[in-house]
């Protein structure tokens, strides 16, 4: 009789953990696919030479409240929502130097060498702190950027601020697509300081595009 009695409780306890146990998880990466770097007819047919120097990337830090497995937005002026259902396939942290990695080596042809042996050629030093990591899905994608770059081999050094918005369309997708777009107009703007800074030059901080 006892278990009689126990079994429809059981059965509803099975059904609400099945619930939301089968809630799916979407995760997503900062990092563009292979094919964003496929080059078009007209970048071959300008047959852009690699530079002549190197980089490396040092870890990026990010805010700390944004700095969670799930991506965490804007609601309204103040309000914020962690999306337990929306996830970073790798820390945020970690994401953003990849996906800034990859933007500046195809900005600059050449390779991203922290970790690897020397080469011989010039090596320039990046570090970047991101100081704001703003998300507000049908709004904006927004960076604040604080960078710096100095060469290995001594020389001249440079320390820059750059603040990026990205308009967004509605959807995780869209917020995702434009942080990535983000990211791509600060290596463009980190790249076209890279050359004359390995020459030995000092060139100014690039404005905010």
């Amino acid at each position: 009789m006892i278990r009689i009695a126990y079994r429809p409780l059981l059965l509803a306890a099975a059904l609400v953990l099945s619930g939301c146990s089968s809630a799916p998880l979407h995760y997503y990466t900062l990092v563009p696919a292979a094919s964003e770097f496929v080059p078009t007819a007209t970048h071959a047919a300008i047959n852009v030479p690699p530079a002549p120097f190197q980089f490396e990337l040092l870890p990026v830090t990010v805010p700390a409240q944004v700095d969670q497995p799930q991506l965490v937005v804007r609601q309204g002026g103040q309000g914020v929502a962690v999306l337990n259902g929306e996830r970073w396939i790798a820390p945020l942290g970690d994401e953003v130097r990849s996906a800034l990695s990859a933007e500046l080596a195809r900005e600059l042809h050449t390779q991203d060498v922290s970790g690897l042996p020397a080469s011989g050629k010039p090596v320039l030093r990046i570090k970047l702190d991101l100081r704001r990591f703003d998300s507000e899905p049908g709004r904006y994608a927004l960076i604040d950027a604080a960078w710096s770059m100095r060469s290995l081999k001594g020389g001249a050094t440079l320390a820059c601020t750059n603040r990026i918005s990205e308009t967004v369309d509605a959807g995780y997708d869209a917020l995702v697509q434009g942080h990535q777009r983000a990211i791509a107009r600060l290596a463009a703007q980190i790249a076209s300081a890279a050359g004359p800074l390995a020459a030995g030059q000092t060139p100014a901080c690039p404005a905010d595009s």
